[in-house]
């Protein structure tokens, strides 16, 4: 299914082939190497994340999580983010949403909302679907962005996220209902 933003052009469920696969590793390094917070600390190589994008897209093989890719006019990969069911019986209802990622030449421009307009329509299109819940590290200022989104915070774990020694984050919890 491909969506159409006024910025980029989202596709859910792209083939995954050799070309989509590098493309999010280089995207996810550029985005980590410029100081976001999607699971890594800078400085990354995608040969370092090339291990977690694998197991992500074995989830999405077994059709367990959904890929939402974002195109730049030049078919560049600019923005991604999973959609993944929860397996829980009795949570069936909402979904997380996961390494969010807008390239940082993109970032300020409104993509970011763009992206999560897209993610928000694809679990909108999904049989059974009632919330988005996502994960976002503290200290970076980027649950107030989700906020702007329709966003709200559920949920707070002080110093739950150690990005280095000295450095530890609030794991903050964030629930979109869709309807």
């Amino acid at each position: 299914m491909t969506m159409d933003q006024p910025g980029l052009r989202y596709t859910l469920d792209p083939v995954v082939d050799p070309a989509l696969r590098d493309g999010v590793l280089r995207l996810w390094a550029d985005v980590t190497n410029a100081g976001g917070a999607v699971g890594f600390v800078p400085p990354i190589t995608p040969d370092a994340i090339r291990p977690e994008l694998l197991k992500a897209l074995v989830s999405v093989a077994e059709g367990q999580t959904r890929l939402l890719v974002g195109w730049d006019e030049k078919g560049e990969i600019a923005a991604t983010a999973f959609l993944t069911r929860n397996t829980h019986r009795l949570m069936t209802h909402w979904l997380w949403l996961y390494t969010v990622m807008v390239h940082p030449r993109l970032q300020g421009a409104g993509h970011g909302r763009e992206l999560m307009a897209a993610a928000a329509d694809a679990a909108r299109g999904l049989t059974g679907i009632e919330a988005i819940r996502l994960g976002c590290r503290g200290g970076t200022g980027v649950e107030r962005f989700y906020a702007s989104c329709g966003y709200r915070e559920v949920g707070r774990v002080p110093g739950a996220i150690r990005v280095a020694d000295g450095d530890d984050r609030d794991d903050i919890t964030m629930l979109l209902p869709l309807y």
